[in-house]
């Protein structure tokens, strides 16, 4: 393999795409003026950025007044939760989340049940999903908002997020998606959802990092985070990056024109991966088998430690990830894994609780090949072997 290495954390962050760059780069040297300049140089950005906000809208079938640039998917999910507690028709002080969700909407409600907040993190099945009917069995008449991400960035599970839209909908409480892992790999059309909030971020789909948009539906009353000179109609302050979301429209749109192709191709070296590392010993896939983003494949490698197999990767020069499944010596298992039933059922015995398992995500996009996956299914188990034969363990 000539290749320095093999990249397979592209849920982490992808590798800008040669085209928003080149759309990107007159907006850091010659096209540099504010957006908010009333002058000729300020009204090219401003035309660039109206441009792109077209580009992003009609990407995700939205209205283009509904689409408001943002930092990233964290401010996104932020705002979108914390400003829908503080509508003036806010029904309460409850909120409902799946147990699995990132942590820029997890620990945002973990923040607000210490300010008075009640929330309810809905349990998942043994493959990642939250079920429509236990939703609607905690939705109260005080429940001011619902946030379930629409695919999870640790296992890839895909949510069934238009119907639990349709339960919210029934019940006129406020949706929001933490779509991030989603825009860019998988179709997302917020009208036939019905969501009314959607975070999504540049950098997973080949942009830019440090840019992102919520799409907020119109009707929407969603107070502004950031307060300040009143760019975004008002609703998100601070001077306008540009480049970075020219970059980021330049990008979605790319990756929303080869979606169909794309979805294909990786999801062939996906299942490839899948079936050659369920021959291993002790190997266990997480997440819904079906409905699953394209690109994750993620596992489970029992009597292992995470960071153990990421580093002994990284020295055969392929790039993964780890789900955190254990810390070094410990057997605590990450929110998505150990919300799962499957985990908890494969180790019940009575060596349950000395058992430790190592997690690893693969994550590929469009820019992977068949000989990364060769490679990767090459080297995999002799690292899985290797890290065995090094200290026995009860299960080996």
């Amino acid at each position: 393999m000539d290749k320095k290495f093999v990249y397979a954390d592209n849920a982490a962050t992808t590798a800008l795409s040669d085209t928003a760059l080149e759309a990107m780069l007159p907006y850091f040297k010659n096209s540099y003026g504010n957006a908010s300049s009333i002058h000729s140089l300020g009204y090219e950005s401003k035309k660039a950025l109206e441009q792109a906000r077209k580009k992003i809208a009609l990407a995700i079938n939205a209205r283009i007044n509904e689409i408001f640039i943002t930092s990233g998917g964290s401010e996104s999910d932020n705002w979108a939760i914390r400003s829908s507690l503080l509508m003036s028709n806010a029904k309460g002080k409850h909120i409902i989340i799946s147990s699995i969700e990132h942590s820029a909407v997890f620990r945002t409600a973990e923040n607000l049940e210490q300010q008075g907040y009640e929330v309810t993190y809905l349990p998942v099945d043994e493959s990642g999903k939250v079920s429509p009917e236990q939703l609607k069995n905690v939705i109260r008449d005080d429940t001011a908002l619902i946030s379930i991400m629409m695919a999870n960035n640790e296992i890839g599970t895909i949510q069934p997020i238009k119907e639990l839209c349709k339960i919210a909908r029934e019940m006129r409480v406020p949706f929001h998606t933490d779509a991030v892992q989603a825009v860019g790999h998988i179709p997302v059309d917020v009208r036939d959802l019905n969501v009314d909030m959607l975070s999504l971020s540049a950098h997973k789909f080949g942009g830019p990092k440090g840019v992102g948009a919520l799409y907020i539906k119109t009707g929407l009353a969603l107070p502004p985070l950031i307060i300040g000179g009143g760019q975004e109609k008002n609703k998100r302050s601070g001077t306008e990056n540009v480049p970075g979301i020219v970059g980021m429209a330049v990008a979605l749109e790319e990756a929303v024109g080869k979606m169909t192709d794309n979805i294909k191709k990786v999801t062939t070296m996906r299942d490839k991966i899948v079936a050659s590392v369920l021959q291993i010993d002790g190997a266990t896939l997480t997440g819904d088998p079906v409905d699953r983003l394209p690109g994750i494949a993620s596992f489970l490698f029992s009597g292992l430690e995470s960071k153990v197999i990421v580093a002994e990767l990284s020295k055969v020069r392929i790039c993964a990830s780890s789900g955190s499944a254990c810390s070094s010596g410990s057997t605590e298992l990450t929110r998505a894994l150990s919300g799962t039933s499957m985990i908890i059922a494969e180790t019940e015995n009575d060596n349950a609780e000395s058992t430790k398992y190592g997690a690893l995500r693969l994550s590929l996009n469009e820019h992977n090949t068949d000989e990364d996956v060769d490679y990767i299914i090459q080297e995999l188990p002799i690292v899985i072997r290797t890290l065995r034969s090094r200290k026995p363990s009860p299960l080996f």
